[in-house]
């Protein structure tokens, strides 16, 4: 479940796709990218070795929140669907959140055969409600050969595929102000001691290192789960998005001192700590790529979705906003995702062909070819991105195979995880201006997690 505010984000993370397009991770070239297959045809096998079933005169519809450009876009898969089956397929425009708009369409006995779900919440949901149809053969096999395992459990429940995810969000990203780097004669950094380092040599140069949007708490969750995640590694991330472990247990006190390391030093972080707490995630964008020379910070994190901020500068991505991966902690930089998933709610010949088109590279190309958008798929040649940037993002994300975790707050009951004012969004923030508070902070995590698990 999520408060409004949370369902906001999940949109940007949408409607991002559109302004990346725009501001030079999209748009097509005269290279025949974004065009279809040529050895498409209707039941046939392709290039690829897609086999397809002949659905003649077949009537199928995808629902999903999707709108603009990245609606565009998924047309175009389905387009390319239609050719190689002869089927035909209608985009049903959904509301967030998903599963209501899901409901209200099952009740009055017209579900979509195909919605694509941006939650694993949902994605349960639909399956203990019985809406959703198990995964069958062909798309499975998809799934064996093109995802790493990790993707294949997102889309499980209690032991049964219902979904294939099509669309992912690299939620592990620094970007940064390519001319302040330049000015202060810094470099990307690949640890988070060499990023700690930066951010020193940065702040030498008279630009503050690092934007914070910690008015909104959601932003202090993402921090805490990329360092977690690198430092103590999928499995504990995992216990303790279930709240099998405490979060007492030492490794969220490890966690929360390496953060520390960044929110303790009130010179690293723009406008300090009071400043980063009156400072929402769309304004801790844009403050680092406006200013010219002096921007009010160099740096920002956030995920892919960070593109529809810096549109509204005139920063261009890739040559005045460049990016890196999360630094690491541990021995390897973390990838936070998140990411939308094809599920049947019809039975049927032609909702299973769906889901298997969508597993398969040629749909993940067709895609990654219009720019904006990542594809968990990791059969899919990153030749296919437009650009270097979509390229880093893409790669950063397959590389991390079964390390890759879903953001742990969006899985964690709303009351803890995703509501203004509460839970762990509050004491982050508090956390953010004293945190020399480590052992008070767990308490209070641990106090309000143990409340909201067990209701």
């Amino acid at each position: 479940m999520r408060t409004t505010h949370r369902i906001s984000r999940a949109a940007v993370v949408f409607t991002a796709i559109g302004a990346l397009a725009l501001t030079g991770c999209g748009g097509n070239d005269d290279s025949g990218k974004g065009k279809s297959d040529p050895d498409s045809g209707s039941g046939g096998e392709s290039s690829s070795g897609l086999v397809l079933p002949k659905l003649d005169g077949e009537k199928l519809s995808v629902a999903a929140v999707w709108t603009g450009a990245e609606q565009a876009n998924f047309v175009k898969v389905l387009k390319e669907f239609e050719k190689r089956t002869g089927a035909t397929v209608t985009f049903v425009p959904a509301q967030d959140p998903i599963i209501n708009f899901l409901g209200t369409k099952i009740a009055g006995g017209q579900p979509p055969d195909v919605a694509m779900i941006p939650q694993v919440g949902a994605i349960q949901q639909a399956a203990r409600k019985k809406w959703a149809k198990p995964v069958g053969t062909e798309a499975r096999a998809q799934l064996t050969k093109n995802y790493a395992k990790v993707w294949q459990d997102l889309g499980a429940v209690d032991g049964t595929q219902y979904a294939v995810y099509f669309k992912a969000a690299n939620k592990s990203l620094i970007w940064y102000n390519a001319k302040a780097f330049e000015n202060a004669g810094a470099s990307e950094p690949k640890t988070w001691k060499d990023f700690l380092a930066t951010a020193e040599t940065v702040s030498a140069s008279g630009v503050a290192p690092v934007s914070v949007g910690g008015a909104d708490g959601w932003t202090l969750t993402d921090w805490f789960e990329n360092v977690y995640l690198s430092q103590a590694g999928p499995d504990k991330y995992d216990q303790l998005a279930k709240h099998e472990i405490k979060w007492t247990d030492p490794s969220v006190k490890d966690a929360l001192t390496t953060l520390a390391e960044l929110f303790g030093k009130p010179s690293l972080i723009a406008g300090g700590a009071d400043g980063a707490l009156q400072t929402e995630f769309p304004a801790s964008v844009t403050q680092t790529f406006t200013g010219g020379d002096q921007p009010k910070a160099a740096m920002v994190f956030e995920g892919d979705f960070v593109g529809v901020n810096i549109a509204q500068t005139k920063a261009k991505i890739g040559t005045d906003a460049k990016v890196f991966p999360f630094p690491a902690v541990g021995a390897e930089s973390p990838v936070v995702t998140g990411g939308d998933a094809a599920v049947a709610l019809k039975d049927g010949k032609g909702a299973q062909a769906l889901l298997t088109w969508l597993g398969s590279v040629d749909a993940a190309k067709i895609m990654a070819e219009q720019g904006g958008f990542i594809s968990p798929n990791k059969a899919l040649d990153a030749a296919a991105y437009p650009n270097e940037v979509q390229r880093t993002m893409a790669k950063a994300l397959v590389a991390a195979g079964d390390a890759v975790r879903f953001d742990m707050s969006d899985q964690a009951p709303q009351s803890f995880g995703g509501t203004p004012g509460k839970g762990e969004w509050k004491t982050l923030q508090d956390f953010l201006k004293n945190p020399k508070d480590i052992a008070g902070t767990q308490a209070r995590l641990e106090s309000d997690a143990a409340k909201a698990y067990k209701s």
